[in-house]
């Protein structure tokens, strides 16, 4: 008997941003739609530049509005937050909605130690005492793996290493037990056994809270692990999406071959040198009218001139003109699929 999908969390509907430069209104986003249910893990990839963070830190309103234009559609649990005032969104962040930054150095603030700032936004969004938070941030610290929390509450970010303090934003995203957890690049600058420690915790958020997670990253090893869902993003569009089993096991964007190829193999012969995109990602201001990978793309024909169809493969879709009868033999000249053992 199938089972009922679990009920819809975050709903994105043509999500556009745009820039005011001193050229006018620079579109970074172009209408970008997905969904995201509870309990689920969705991964957004892609290279630096390619519109991952702008994306999620535009529906959760941290931008600037007096530069950054927001256009589009986004409901979280029935509420509708580019409508919300700032106020109404500061009492949803860090409650319902945690959010890890890309770098948590930045995300800390110097002069207060970790333990004041976890505890800071406990009692930001729950009536209770300044020592049952500091409490409770001890147990936090100790929940993601920090040795000696008690000691640990107690120092500032400076006198942490790297992956200490990301376990110490990963701590203050999880102290009030959010509905949806925001992940940007966890595991950028971490050692690969810490990796494995970050990733294993995101997976226990899931199994002790129910949270769902919307994990940003360009590292398609961590998506295959953890991810139940891939959006691939290129150029401020979603060029393909599905799940992580479809997208790995029948990738349809030439953007998605390059960037699986790009993964070392663990099997057969060491290669001398890793294939790679030829070019550079484009600017906002250099995307192209078409398809924005065209340029880049050694597939690309007249047709990539104008914005690329939809194409549809059961529940996989991607943003290309190539059609279904030639896609598995170019796929084939840069992308060798291994089959599941």
């Amino acid at each position: 008997m199938n089972q009922s999908p679990s009920p819809l969390l975050l709903d994105v509907q043509g999500l556009s941003v745009s820039f005011a430069t001193d050229r006018g209104r620079v579109r970074a986003i172009d209408d970008v739609s997905f969904q995201l249910r509870e309990g689920e893990i969705l991964s957004i990839v892609g290279e630096s530049g390619s519109g991952k963070s702008v994306t999620l830190l535009s529906l959760l309103g941290l931008h600037d509005p007096q530069t950054t234009f927001v256009d589009g559609a986004v409901a979280f649990r029935g509420k509708h937050l580019l409508q919300m005032s700032e106020r109404e969104m500061r009492r949803l962040r860090g409650k319902e909605i945690g959010l890890i930054s890309q770098d948590p150095m930045t995300a800390l603030t110097p002069v207060y130690t970790i333990g004041w700032q976890i505890a800071e936004q406990i009692r930001a969004h729950e009536s209770i005492s300044a020592r049952a938070a500091r409490k409770r941030s001890i147990e936090l610290l100790g929940e993601v793996g920090l040795a000696n929390p008690g000691e640990a509450v107690d120092r500032y970010p400076h006198q942490l290493s790297g992956g200490m303090r990301q376990r110490a934003v990963i701590a203050m995203a999880l102290s009030c037990n959010p509905a949806l957890l925001v992940a940007d690049e966890p595991t950028t600058a971490l050692d690969v056994t810490v990796q494995a420690q970050v990733l294993d915790l995101l997976l226990r958020l899931r199994k002790d809270f129910g949270s769902a997670i919307i994990l940003i990253t360009h590292d398609m090893g961590v998506v295959a692990e953890v991810a139940d869902r891939v959006n691939v993003m290129y150029a401020g569009r979603i060029v393909e999406r599905g799940t992580t089993e479809e997208v790995f096991s029948h990738p349809m964007h030439p953007y998605s071959w390059g960037l699986l190829a790009s993964i070392p193999s663990l099997t057969g012969k060491r290669a001398e040198r890793l294939p790679a995109i030829g070019g550079m990602p484009p600017t906002p201001e250099s995307i192209p009218a078409g398809c924005g990978f065209a340029p880049r793309c050694r597939f690309a024909r007249g047709e990539c001139l104008s914005r690329p169809p939809l194409r549809r493969q059961g529940d996989q879709s991607a943003l290309c003109v190539l059609q279904p009868s030639e896609r598995d033999a170019l796929r084939g000249s840069i992308l060798t699929l291994e089959e599941p053992a």
